[in-house]
């Protein structure tokens, strides 16, 4: 009778040694509680290789260290910016499908510019101003978050934040429970939109009256001594924008005296302070949130700002953008030990990426005999009006040129009697010899055509049928249409395609690749790991190397 006993007691606790944890799938087993999507905006590759030495150990170092490095992470369209980069990154798919096409565009039937998440249908909420009139109503597909709602019929909950609008909405997606974005200028506090709730949570109400955002008006100073930044170019130089109220775009920085004559609390925003913000509201939503508390996994999507602005200001080659992600790897370890703390370690699954990457200062790239420039698109639309007065004697053939793109007035044409494709190729022609563009490609081409690779198919993958324009330019390696100080994005180049891509947590492996992979693998990697369906218009691919290495 005791041996009976003996092993009918062996037997139950192997039954219970294999048994599944509530949130585990024999199909699945690798399932997080909480998945953390983290986007630095404008984050190049190279900056985890330059800076590399200034990390510390808990940060970029913990995720590269514990996780898994794609090393050939591009974009794999064009116009590389934040509101199409966020979308892309989340949807599994570029704006030929998900129809985020720019962070604003022209928009032909309603005749007017548009911005990508404007939407007068709702209200502000947490302000008086408009800044809260958004929601993710021209986004044309789902995105991984809104899949995975779907699938725990709306239990698992969605929340993104962001300095910017469009980098809280448009990654949590259409189901999201909510998005919070900041609104600086006199009041410096997070708001949300009507599309989400009626009113603002009590712990983001009182987030908001906390001294935390006005405790962040004080001295930049680099955080160690400058003179130990040697992977940046020399902090006084004529390439940087800087602030206006100080002379030279050199530290420290009084951000309390400049305040007044740059946004007020806006002012934060182009600091690395703005991501210690982000990152304080992150730990905050964690705290009261309770993301990856049940069996249904949960998503929060976590996009730092404060390096666009930065790089814009100041350049990618800039003392203040060093300094940046020296103080964005603190904030990075902060974050992380608070997902350990709260969620557990190992019960979370996250990614690090960026929304596109940044290029050199082009009047820099000159003053060392580097090929650069400059495109103004007033002044070529202009001249074009000029252009078709001369040939066709109406320039109202034209109704606008954005985003490089430019924009047929239908109706005109048809009145005209003039063939679509015959002016096509009349301005495409004009255009090519038009100085410091290197492309040129029409709508036929990119409607009749399947172009795979090269800048034809970058292009024609940010091409949307509904949305784009008629003719389509691209300019030539680092030309810009920017100031002459700071840096920007939006081409098809390596500097703006190669961003870091890594993953870390659950059912993650250590382990690195320099194998070529494309921004809309993230989604459906995501989709893979859950065991949920991919977003509906997913194009990419699951990063198969990672998920099969993490079950040996």
């Amino acid at each position: 009778m005791k041996r009976l006993i003996f092993c009918l007691f062996i037997a139950i606790q192997s039954l219970s040694g294999t048994a599944q944890t509530p949130n585990q799938h024999p199909l699945n087993p690798d399932k997080p509680k909480l998945v953390v999507g983290v986007v630095v905006d404008q984050m190049r590759y190279d900056y985890l290789t330059r800076f590399w030495d200034k990390f510390g150990e808990d940060g970029f170092k913990r995720l590269i260290r514990e996780g898994y490095n794609f090393k050939n992470n591009n974009f794999n369209y064009v116009p590389t910016y934040t509101a199409p980069g966020h979308t892309s990154i989340y949807t599994g798919t570029t704006p030929e499908n998900h129809g985020i096409i720019s962070n604003g565009w022209y928009d032909k039937y309603e005749k007017s510019e548009v911005y990508c998440t404007e939407d007068a249908s709702v209200n502000s909420i947490g302000t008086q101003s408009t800044a809260g009139k958004m929601s993710p109503h021209r986004m044309n597909a789902t995105t991984v978050a809104d899949e995975n709602r779907l699938f725990t019929q709306l239990k698992g909950k969605t929340i993104g934040i962001s300095l910017k609008d469009r980098g809280a909405i448009l990654p949590a997606g259409h189901t999201a429970n909510a998005a919070y974005w900041f609104n600086g200028r006199t009041e410096g506090k997070f708001i949300s939109s009507s599309y989400y709730m009626e009113e603002l949570p009590e712990w983001v109400t009182k987030f908001n009256s906390s001294n935390k955002v006005r405790s962040y008006l004080k001295e930049w100073n680099t955080i160690k001594d400058i003179t130990t930044y040697t992977e940046s170019g020399s902090d006084k130089n004529t390439f940087e924008g800087g602030f206006v109220g100080q002379e030279t775009a050199t530290f420290p920085y009084d951000l309390k005296k400049l305040s007044s004559k740059n946004g007020d609390l806006d002012i934060l925003k182009s600091t690395p302070y703005g991501n210690s913000i982000l990152a304080d509201f992150a730990i905050a939503t964690l705290e009261e949130e309770d993301l990856g508390e049940d069996e249904f996994t949960d998503f929060f999507t976590i996009s730092f700002s404060s390096t666009d602005y930065i790089g814009h200001n100041f350049g990618v080659d800039s003392k203040e953008v060093e300094d940046a992600y020296i103080r964005l790897d603190v904030d990075l370890s902060r974050i992380l030990r608070s997902l350990d703390e709260k969620v557990g370690e190992g019960n979370y699954t996250l990614f690090l990426t960026a929304d596109h990457g940044g290029g050199d200062v082009p009047s820099y790239l000159q003053s060392v005999r580097v090929p650069g420039g400059y495109f103004d698109e007033l002044v070529f639309e202009n001249d074009l009006k000029e252009f078709l007065k001369a040939n066709y004697k109406n320039e109202k053939l034209l109704e606008s040129v954005s985003n490089y793109q430019v924009f047929f007035n239908y109706q005109e044409v048809l009145d005209a009697d003039i063939s679509f494709a015959d002016l096509e190729q009349v301005i495409a022609r004009y255009a090519i010899n038009y100085k410091q563009v290197n492309r040129v490609f029409t709508r036929t081409n990119l409607e009749g055509a399947n172009f795979m690779s090269g800048l034809a198919g970058l292009v024609q993958k940010g091409f949307n049928q509904k949305r784009s324009g008629d003719v389509v330019l691209v300019l030539d390696p680092a030309t810009i249409t920017y100031s002459v100080t700071g840096s920007t994005h939006g081409s098809g180049y390596s500097y703006d395609t190669h961003a870091p891509l890594i993953f870390f947590g659950k059912g993650i492996p250590h382990g690195s690749t320099t194998k070529p992979n494309e921004i809309v693998d993230i989604a459906p990697t995501i989709s893979t790991l859950l065991g949920i369906p991919m977003p509906n218009s997913t194009t990419g691919k699951p990063l198969y190397e990672m998920l099969d290495a993490s079950k040996n």
